[in-house]
């Protein structure tokens, strides 16, 4: 009897209509094109900006695209994860929420929240729950509205964050293909350089806090830097070299798009070419658990049945880690 591996079969993604331009930031903040571009690849990125719509609508339009194109009954949707730092509320669950909405009533569902690393971890509990072998279908989805929580007059990261969504489907693969590896760690001591410090239990809000913005992203920019160059280059090796894997096995290097500086910078330790990299950051910019899923989305059609992807993110917490997956299929046009 074959192994029983967690194999992608298919994807989806939803982006808002409202496009932030680096020329329209200018007008907002002290900054400029050429400052954002070259220092972080961005060109623009996507706001929703429909009043009383959160993560979960675009959590219910990416798993929809998905659905539409699989043609899958939502019915046989097993299980649900939302990967989200931006719930829609406190409390109640945004994945039970999208869930109840694109008509999967016989899932259970959660959110996963690691930051910027919560759709890469998503893939391990998902193929996780593929391969104990009681679950056939498990939508995986990674969305964020960071504009929720990014405040405008802030150039150190408003210049970054935009919203967006995307969806993947686990199945049972039995010919290998699917999640092979994983190299996934944590370090709590870095949480004070990148957070949202009030609105959560240590800090709850307060007109006072609400007045100086304490409920909005901050980030030490050079220590975040630094730690994801690191850290996200060394789970690749690692991953790398636990799979005696070379450069000329690896079809593409899926990287969180926080920083181009820090995507190359990872394909360099990798010694991997460029046009093996993918890279979609200057049209949607750091989208936090959405970046992963939409440049699978972006990428379908170049992707192969049997291609190594490594994937490569690094969150606030500090999150970070690498995923070996092989391809499931071959996009029919």
């Amino acid at each position: 009897m074959s192994k029983l591996s967690a194999a992608i079969t298919a994807v989806g993604a939803y982006v808002p209509e409202y496009v932030l331009t680096n020329q329209i930031l200018e007008t907002m903040v002290d900054t400029n094109d050429e400052w954002i571009t070259s220092r972080t690849g961005i060109k623009e990125r996507r706001i929703l900006k429909d009043e009383g719509k959160g993560t979960s609508y675009l959590a219910i339009k990416a798993a929809q695209d998905l659905i539409n194109k699989r043609g899958i009954d939502p019915k046989d949707i097993e299980l649900v994860i939302v990967a989200t730092a931006t719930p829609d509320v406190k409390a109640a669950s945004t994945a039970a929420y999208t869930a109840y909405n694109i008509g999967a009533v016989n899932a259970f569902s959660f959110d996963m929240d690691a930051a910027c690393s919560s759709f890469l971890f998503g893939m391990s509990v998902a193929a996780g729950y593929i391969q104990s072998g009681k679950y056939k279908n498990v939508l995986l989805i990674g969305a964020d509205k960071m504009s929720s929580i990014i405040n405008y007059k802030d150039r150190a990261t408003c210049i970054i964050f935009g919203d967006g969504a995307g969806a993947v489907l686990f199945e049972p693969n039995e010919e290998n293909l699917g999640l092979q590896d994983e190299y996934l760690r944590s370090d709590g001591s870095g949480r004070e350089f990148l957070r949202a410090t009030y609105g959560g239990s240590s800090f709850p809000l307060t007109p006072e806090t609400l007045d100086q913005g304490g409920q909005y992203v901050f980030q030490e920019g050079r220590t975040v830097f630094k730690n994801a160059v690191f850290n996200m280059a060394d789970a690749t090796l690692k991953v790398l070299e636990r799979n005696n894997l070379t450069k000329d096995d690896v079809s593409w290097l899926a990287a969180h798009q926080a920083n181009k500086r820090i995507i190359d910078a990872t394909a360099q330790r990798m010694n991997l070419e460029e046009e093996k990299v993918m890279m979609n950051i200057e049209k949607y910019g750091n989208t936090t658990s959405a970046t992963l899923p939409l440049l699978l989305n972006d990428y379908e059609s170049k992707l192969k049945k049997g291609d190594n992807i490594i994937f490569a993110a690094f969150g606030g917490g500090f999150n970070w880690g690498a995923i070996y997956l092989k391809w499931a299929y071959n996009t029919i046009n």
